[in-house]
């Protein structure tokens, strides 16, 4: 019989296959935040008398670690905002997920994948980084959570194993080719032409009163008619909006948002409905007003975005070393945030003559950056930001940071980069596919004794 791992249990696997991790709050080699559940967990079945309850290929899965991983499953569910199954089902999936794990370990190991004690190194210096503590400070909170520095380590060279064979043995084998990558855009060409797309637009909007005289009304058409003159040649439509529209929506730069062309005055969907990403539509007369719309988005549900948001920041970098530590890093940009914040100092001028890095000379700017320009740790920070706000010293791989962010704005992606996105996509899918079809086959081949139940 053939042997079908589930959903759950394949998503789990392929969520939780990796080390990397996320810098809200700490997070351990398995995507989940340790809580206090967990430790119980860990503690009731230390009490407890422990018992085998599987082998893989020669290796034991215990049932404390059934209850370990049947804790992680729960965190990841709630994290995801998923139902969480019922105890038998949930102890199942539990071990289902140890088996596959051990499976993909025994193969790693088998076929020479190595992973050496400065490699381990750097990759808990980097969950420490990531999730904005020092690496003894990381293991303090092991500790607390009922987990030795040593398990710890394990589990991650495990992790990090499993990984690098799951890019072997999959992600290395696929390939998107342009042909591909062309299917998929003519498929949704048709979309587009049948009318099922979503549609992201900006609008500049002169306001007619309901009192307005006919000479009012004129001059504000004429105000509308010179913004979409200046729009078609070209200028900055973000600052068009600021300059001409009437609208609440000025703030953002006029955006109306991503949605479906249903959700769209019809007038907003015909009056665009044959312009290219980018075109900015003729006069819109509208109960409320005169409309110059300008088409940011427009795709397919599925289609990856066209328009990303970029922003605009600059920091200042410190590094700790055998003269100044991390603590006093933070404390030296934590006095430097006052100075920026009560306007004492200038941050430019601070970045000028104490950041350690190339953009100290342009007093510490950045410039415009895409999501995933930065490393994570970093731009979770940013991405909290508000334009002017600065941020508390924040621990990265490279350093302790103060960031400022200084705008945001929408970015139309160029026809290449539209391209190279579709294909990050499209690879994406065949990767998952390629995963769950490679992890079924494992499962099937490897030998597992099933000993007790779970539960």
């Amino acid at each position: 019989m053939t042997y079908r791992l589930s959903t759950l249990t394949v998503s789990v696997l392929m969520l939780l296959g990796g080390w990397q991790v996320h810098a809200q709050g700490l997070r351990l080699p398995g995507g989940v935040a340790p809580s206090a559940e967990a430790a119980t967990v860990r503690n009731e079945g230390q009490a407890k008398a422990d018992f085998i309850v599987a082998v893989v290929h020669s290796e034991p899965i215990t049932l404390h670690d059934v209850r370990l991983e049947a804790q992680r499953l729960v965190n990841f569910l709630t994290e995801q905002k998923r139902e969480i199954p019922d105890p038998r089902i949930l102890a199942n999936e539990a071990l289902e997920n140890l088996i596959v794990q051990k499976a993909q370990l025994f193969v790693a190991i088998d076929t020479g994948i190595k992973v050496d004690d400065f490699e381990l190194g750097e990759a808990e210096q980097s969950v420490a980084a990531q999730n904005q503590v020092s690496l003894a400070e990381l293991h303090k909170r092991l500790q607390s959570e009922g987990q030795r520095p040593s398990d710890f380590r394990a589990r991650l060279r495990e992790q990090i194993l499993v990984q690098r064979l799951r890019e072997r043995e999959v992600e290395s084998r696929v390939r998107v080719t342009d042909r591909d990558v062309e299917q998929f855009l003519n498929e949704q060409q048709l979309a587009m032409e049948a009318g099922d797309y979503e549609l992201n637009l900006a609008q500049i909007v002169a306001t007619v009163p309901e009192t307005a005289s006919a000479a009012q009304i004129e001059a504000l058409q004429a105000r509308a008619q010179r913004a979409q003159t200046r729009a078609k040649n070209g200028e900055d439509f973000t600052a068009l909006v600021k300059e001409f529209s009437d609208s609440a929506d000025a703030t953002t730069g006029g955006l109306l948002g991503l949605r479906a062309t249903a959700r769209y005055p019809e007038l907003f969907v015909q009056a665009t409905k044959n312009l290219k990403v980018g075109d900015v539509s003729d006069l819109v007369r509208t109960p409320a007003g005169f409309h110059v719309l300008k088409v940011v988005e427009k795709l397919r549900p599925g289609m990856p975005p066209m328009a990303v948001t970029q922003s605009k920041a600059r920091h200042i970098l410190l590094i700790p070393n055998a003269t100044l530590s991390e603590a006093d890093a933070r404390a030296k940009l934590l006095e430097f945030k006052k100075l920026v914040v009560s306007k004492k100092d200038d941050f430019a001028t601070l970045a000028k003559e104490n950041s350690k890095d190339g953009s100290a000379a342009n007093g510490g700017d950045l410039g415009w950056a895409s999501p995933g320009m930065f490393v994570p740790e970093f731009e979770e920070v940013l991405n909290r930001l508000a334009p002017g706000e600065v941020s508390d010293p924040l621990l990265s791989r490279f350093g302790v940071h103060l960031i400022q962010l200084m705008e945001r704005r929408q970015a139309t992606l160029t026809p290449e980069q539209q391209r190279e996105a579709i294909r990050a996509q499209l690879r994406d899918k065949k990767v998952r596919e390629t995963y769950a079809t490679w992890i079924q086959e494992l499962r099937r081949r490897a030998y597992v004794e099933i000993r007790e139940a779970p539960l």
